[in-house]
């Protein structure tokens, strides 16, 4: 039957202002939402799922995942990262251009969104590169990429260093209608450092990443959003300094938006005192202060919304010594979990603020369709059990990855269902419970109020 009921559940979508107990109709067949109400009444032979004590969303985005094919199939590919998306009740992803080859011509978006079609799962929206190669020295072909498909552009693990380069790219992108996004690192300033410089690093004698060495070339590129009149987004800001700079930016008008990582909400640089390769990653874990300035920042609207910088690596390369180890961490299976907890259920952040920055937030910064549920709207929605206690077990992950800084973790919360244009998954809160094995080191412990 072509027509899905979603019965019983309670609907939240903050964007319409919606939190209410009602029905759901989807036609499969278009892959929309046919009817939102009480008691709606299902034509004879429809499939029904029964969302009671639910909570039934818009669909999950995450704007900032690697999925690392071409090149890196070993760690990630797009069919495996979608599945481990949709486990994760994740809609919609965003991939990174950082593969190999870089995704800096038409083929490679085209290559990207053939395979997301085949694998028949998570919705996938490739960025382009800024550079040809990623090189930061020759804008690639802005217009040929956003032709083929393209949402954005950016040089992902690379900062673009001129500053001529970056003013071009952003009149560039203008024109387009599309949004330069920036990975804001002075390479010259963070120096191929392993650790945020402060206590940990000192105590390690080992040579610190300053949060001056983003938060300068975040103060850099808003200024050039501005002469541009262009739109601009900051990944994985991690900086108390940066989140300044942002809000101050948006109070006089500029075109500026930026993301946060969970890991960088939960987890501080204590948690690299045993040179654990799973909390390694770029920009590195910081200070507390930074992380209650995040929290603040995303609280008030300064920051837009979470993204994963879902990162997968090999058990091998992960078990190296941790300054041979390359950064980044995967999220996308326990993100929607970790800050329920942590964040949500310790009310440090409203329920309404939390799905705002995985859907209508998400979904504004690069045009995405979806973020909302109104008739005749994408079918993609995100089912969460608000109450459900598990455990985190990275080796029952859909992603090919384990470099997971949250394994072994209790937490409360998690998706039930994640549904795309009417198909069903079973997310990870239908396939983990709490197993009662040991609690995470102390080390790898959200801190605590």
């Amino acid at each position: 039957m072509s027509i899905l009921t979603l019965t019983h559940g309670r609907l939240f979508d903050p964007s319409r202002r919606l939190d209410r107990q009602a029905d759901v109709l989807i036609d499969r067949a278009a892959g929309v939402i046919k009817a939102i109400g009480k008691n709606l009444k299902a034509p004879a032979g429809a499939e029904v799922l029964d969302c009671t004590d639910l909570l039934v969303c818009p669909g999950f985005l995450d704007i900032h995942v690697h999925f690392r094919e071409p090149g890196y199939t070993s760690k990630e590919t797009i069919a495996t990262g979608s599945a481990a998306a949709v486990h994760g009740g994740f809609t919609t992803v965003v991939t990174q251009p950082n593969t190999d080859p870089p995704l800096d011509n038409a083929s490679a978006i085209a290559y990207q969104y053939l395979q997301a079609q085949n694998a028949g799962m998570a919705r996938v929206y490739p960025m382009g590169c800024i550079t040809k190669g990623r090189a930061g020295e020759d804008l690639a072909e802005l217009g040929l990429l956003a032709r083929a498909g393209a949402v954005g552009f950016t040089d992902d693990g690379d900062c673009v260093r001129s500053s001529f380069l970056m003013r071009s790219a952003l009149e560039y992108a203008r024109s387009l209608g599309k949004v330069v996004v920036e990975h804001c690192e002075d390479h010259d300033l963070s120096n191929g450092a392993i650790l945020h410089e402060g206590r940990v690093s000192a105590a390690l004698g080992i040579n610190g990443y300053p949060s001056a060495a983003e938060e300068i070339v975040v103060a850099r590129d808003i200024r050039l959003a501005k002469l541009a009149n262009a739109r601009l987004h900051v990944q994985h800001i991690s900086a108390k300094g940066s989140v300044a700079l942002v809000r101050e930016a948006k109070r006089r008008g500029v075109k500026v938006s930026t993301e946060v990582a969970p890991h960088h909400l939960l987890l501080t640089a204590e948690c690299c005192r045993d040179f654990d390769a799973n909390f390694k990653m770029n920009p590195p874990l910081r200070e507390e202060s930074d992380l209650e300035a995040c929290l603040e920042g995303l609280a008030d609207g300064s920051i837009d919304c979470f993204a994963s910088d879902h990162a997968p690596h090999t058990t091998e390369e992960k078990s190296q010594e941790f300054i041979h180890a390359p950064n980044g961490v995967i999220g996308l299976e326990t993100n929607i979990g970790v800050l329920l907890t942590h964040l949500v259920h310790k009310q440090r952040l409203s329920l309404k603020r939390f799905v705002e920055a995985w859907t209508s937030a998400a979904a504004r910064i690069f045009d995405l369709p979806g973020g909302s549920l109104k008739v005749g709207g994408p079918a993609d929605l995100t089912i969460l059990d608000l109450d459900l206690r598990w455990q985190v077990d990275a080796a029952r992950f859909r992603s090919k990855a384990r470099n997971c800084p949250f394994a072994g973790w209790h937490l409360k919360g998690a998706p039930a269902y994640t549904i795309v244009g009417g198909r069903i998954f079973e997310a990870i809160g239908r396939t983990m419970r709490e197993t009662g094995a040991p609690k995470p080191k102390a080390k790898a412990k959200a801190r605590t109020r």
